[in-house]
C-alpha cells in the first residue's frame, strides 16, 4: 500500500481502465477508417456530383442524406464486411437494436461508428444518443 492509501490492486484497476479507454478511442478511429474506405467503393460507382465526402459529420440517410435506401443498405453490407475483416468479429448493423435507437445510427458517418464502436465493445442501451452528430 502506498502512504495515500492507494493499493497495487486499486492502481491496476485504473491502470487498465485508462488504457481500456485509450483502446477504445484506437478503436474508433480505425472504424472510421473502414468507413471511409466503404465510402470509397461506394464512390467509385456514383457521378462526380454525388460523392459522399469522408467526415463524421457526413449525413448518410435521411434529410439530407446522401444515399437512398438502397446506397444505404449496400453501404451498410459493405461496412458490415470491412469490419469483419479489420477486427475478425461479425457484426449486423440493421437489426432491431439499431432500428429502436432513439436517435438513428443511420443518420451520420459518425453515429454510425459510435454505434459501431459500442457494438464492438459489447455495450447496450441507446448508444446512438451519445454519437457524434
Amino acid at each position: 500500500m502506498c502512504s495515500k492509501g492507494i493499493t497495487l490492486h486499486s492502481y491496476c484497476r485504473s491502470f487498465k481502465k485508462y488504457f481500456s479507454r485509450e483502446s477504445a478511442v484506437i478503436d474508433k478511429e480505425k472504424i472510421i477508417k473502414v468507413m471511409f474506405s466503404a465510402i470509397d467503393e461506394i464512390n467509385e460507382i456514383r457521378p462526380p456530383d454525388q460523392q459522399l465526402e469522408k467526415s463524421t459529420k457526413t449525413v448518410l440517410f435521411g434529410e439530407r442524406g446522401g444515399l437512398d435506401s438502397i446506397g444505404l443498405v449496400s453501404f451498410i453490407v459493405s461496412v458490415e464486411q470491412k469490419v469483419q475483416e479489420a477486427f475478425a468479429k461479425s457484426i449486423t448493423l440493421a437489426d432491431e437494436r439499431a432500428l429502436s435507437q432513439r436517435n438513428s445510427p443511420f443518420r451520420t458517418v459518425g453515429a454510425l461508428a459510435d454505434y459501431i464502436t459500442n457494438l464492438l465493445a459489447g455495450e447496450s442501451g441507446d448508444i446512438a444518443a451519445h454519437g457524434s452528430e
